[in-house]
């Protein structure tokens, strides 16, 4: 892994564990005892957060995320990262499972080792307006 600035750390994860829905190349980005807080809940452990991607990415057919832009500050210690997630509904957030083209956006904000490594990560992501979306009658007449 040859990234030289933390923000190519982030998006080469975007690209890497996300659009290519590979949960398992979490291994080369994230440290054991990683932890993610998602709407203020946290998942602890390299394997509980495999396990979340894994679960998400089975609610979200053909996840395609989109980076909207990513900057770090100045000692590369925290990344700040705004996206766009496309895909297929398929029971996310509880929903129906009905196919229905989603999209909704996030931000992250990482911590970064100075080895690259990521340590912490906490999400928000337009889950009100997109349950909105996908529960509103005409939504459920498809």
């Amino acid at each position: 892994m040859a990234h030289t600035t933390s923000v190519q750390v982030v998006e080469a994860f975007w690209a890497q564990v996300w659009n290519a829905h590979d949960p398992e190349k979490v291994d080369d980005f994230v440290v054991e005892d990683f932890v993610i807080t998602s709407g203020g809940v946290r998942i602890e452990g390299r394997e509980n957060f495999k396990a979340w991607i894994k679960n998400f990415l089975d609610q979200v057919r053909d996840l395609r995320l989109e980076v909207i832009e990513t900057f770090q500050n100045q000692d590369g210690s925290r990344v700040a990262s705004r996206w766009r997630v496309h895909g297929l509904n398929n029971g996310v957030l509880g929903t129906e499972p009905d196919g229905q083209p989603i999209s909704f956006t996030g931000t992250a904000v990482w911590a970064v080792r100075e080895d690259g490594k990521l340590l912490h990560n906490w999400v928000e992501r337009s889950s009100w307006e997109l349950y909105q979306h996908l529960t509103a009658p005409a939504a459920r007449t498809h």
